[in-house]
């Protein structure tokens, strides 16, 4: 069977097909990151990135490729997730760049919308680095410019094209001395390699597209609706639904798995004697009724969104000159955040980066002429950057803090009375004074700097090195203080997690002992999935 072209019905199913194989392997995509954290989510950036296109181009009724491929592009570029998500929704929009005004595409108009793609891919990253997802896409385009000037038949050119991105994927570690370290190849590389065989795999079945079953009814059983609800376009569920549940031997699992049909982006963290619940539900009373039978209910919050929409959608004039948009999670950290000045706090953070349209929605829905943007962790500042470049009609100046700490220490730097510049230029260069750590626990076994690390182990994270490694929580703390601490550090502030409990305030006294020349500070965090949060001035 040939293939020479194919119209927007054909890439239609090119997209679904792709983002139906990144449902199935993403999960083994996250597990490919370099550390050994809890936070590898690649995989699930990319898919849901994807997963914005499927769903906004699966009724589409234009079999124009360059209408599809647009309307696909603009999804993705405000479904992004995380660095991985941004590139790959640059590299959508230069494919659709390269197919604008086309009803349909041969084998050399692909080929050149794939060279589009990877060429925007370069160009969103400020300083492009090789063994990561961007040489996976330049080469495997390559190969296909290659391919095509010796055949026009289009499932040859993509067999190539795909060959050559897994062996670029697999050299990807001599590239990277840290992949090669880990044992691992490139993530993001990984993902566009599985994209690229879903694209295949229809392709072979071209003859019969109607072999791809219905997207929508095959995906409703296999991902969160709370992870996609951000991609509709009207609110399903009414009641915004937070408080904390306190008691004793609260079944966390259990009691995730009891409210989900009552709406989406359900959240249950804490330990088994205080749970923080937020859900978004049409029966709210029913949500609470169920929480009780585990204990009393504490903080109670409940919003009507469709209200706070329709305001949304109003458009509220500018009130004062400077907002600030910030993301964070951990009820401790997110009220931390708002005490110190923050409009708006967009939830998210390690294991849950969020969309370039989250972020969006944020920034407009301050009353204010600029804003000041603090994405706080290193795979939200690309999303943030292209969040800031899609509001036209305030300032926008992202603030590149890239852990909490140096959020929290941003918002402590801001003049209420100053200028957007100042106060960018003053919150800046507060967060570069911020030394950070973080204690969590490994996800798999490796070696990291001639440490050896078993699945289960606590790991104190300096900086985004790996310096401590144990079974004790206190030692790991203490070791990991010792590989961040200067001669000129004077004050150590430690936000703990939501299982950490009373262990805090006992490890606060052993460090207080330990480092009597370190002035401590101690708070609740709330975050999940890391004991500690520190950092260090």
């Amino acid at each position: 069977m040939s293939l020479y072209s194919f119209d927007g019905q054909g890439l239609k199913k090119m997209i679904l097909g792709s983002t139906n194989l990144l449902a199935r392997y993403k999960s083994e995509i996250d597990a490919l990151n370099v550390f050994p954290v809890p936070d590898g989510d690649t995989g699930n950036n990319m898919y849901l990135t994807l997963l914005a296109a499927a769903k906004e181009i699966q009724n589409l009724e234009t079999t124009h490729i360059g209408e599809v491929a647009e309307a696909a592009a603009q999804a993705c570029l405000m479904g992004a997730r995380g660095n991985s998500g941004v590139i790959l929704s640059q590299l959508v929009r230069g494919f659709a760049r390269a197919l604008a005004g086309k009803d349909r595409a041969n084998a050399l108009e692909v080929v050149e919308a794939l060279e589009e793609g990877a060429k925007f891919t370069y160009q969103a990253v400020m300083n492009p680095v090789e063994g990561t997802m961007l040489t996976v896409m330049r080469r495997s385009a390559e190969a296909a410019r290659t391919a095509v000037l010796r055949n026009y038949d289009l499932l040859r050119v993509m067999i190539i094209t795909l060959r050559e991105a897994r062996l670029a994927l697999s050299e990807t570690p001599e590239l990277l001395p840290v992949l090669k370290q880990a044992g691992v190849v490139d993530a993001g590389g990984r993902g566009y390699v599985v994209i690229l065989e879903g694209i295949l795999n229809v392709l072979k079945r071209a003859e019969d597209f109607s072999l791809l079953k219905d997207f929508t009814t095959r995906q409703e059983s296999k991902t969160s609706k709370g992870l996609t609800r951000e991609l509709d376009t009207e609110i399903h569920f009414t009641y915004c639904t937070e408080f904390l549940v306190k008691g004793s031997n609260i079944p966390l699992d259990t009691l995730r798995h009891e409210l989900a049909p009552y709406g989406d982006c359900l959240m249950v963290v804490g330990s088994d004697r205080v749970a923080k619940v937020h859900i978004h539900s049409n029966h709210p009373g029913l949500v609470l009724e169920n929480c009780l039978n585990y204990g009393s209910l504490h903080d109670l919050a409940i919003h009507n969104m469709k209200e706070q929409h329709q305001q949304l959608k109003k458009g509220p004039s500018p009130e004062k000159e400077v907002g600030i948009v910030t993301v964070g999670t951990g009820e401790g950290i997110i009220d931390i955040m708002n005490s110190l000045g923050a409009d708006t706090v967009v939830m998210g953070g390690q294991t849950m980066n969020p969309s370039t349209e989250e972020i969006v929605r944020a920034i407009r829905g301050v009353p204010a002429r600029g804003v000041l943007l603090l994405p706080n962790n290193k795979n939200i500042i690309l999303a943030a950057e292209q969040a800031a470049s899609l509001v036209k009609d305030k300032e926008i100046k992202v603030v590149p803090t890239r852990t909490i700490p140096q959020g929290l220490s941003a918002l402590l730097a801001q003049n209420p009375t100053g200028s957007l510049e100042d106060n960018f230029q003053q919150m800046s260069g507060a967060a570069r004074s911020i030394v950070t750590g973080e204690v969590t626990r490994a996800v798999r076994e490796t070696v990291h700097n001639g440490l050896n690390i078993q699945q289960g182990d606590l790991i104190g994270i300096a900086e985004g090195n790996i310096v401590a490694v144990g079974q004790d929580l206190t030692r790991v703390v203490k070791e990991l203080l010792d590989g961040m601490l200067a001669e000129d550090h004077s004050l150590v502030t430690l936000y703990y997690g939501a299982d950490v409990g009373q262990r805090a305030e006992e490890i606060l006294e052993q460090l207080k002992v330990h480092y009597p020349e370190i002035e401590f500070e101690l708070h609740y965090g709330g975050q999940p999935l890391y004991q500690f949060i520190l950092s260090a001035e």
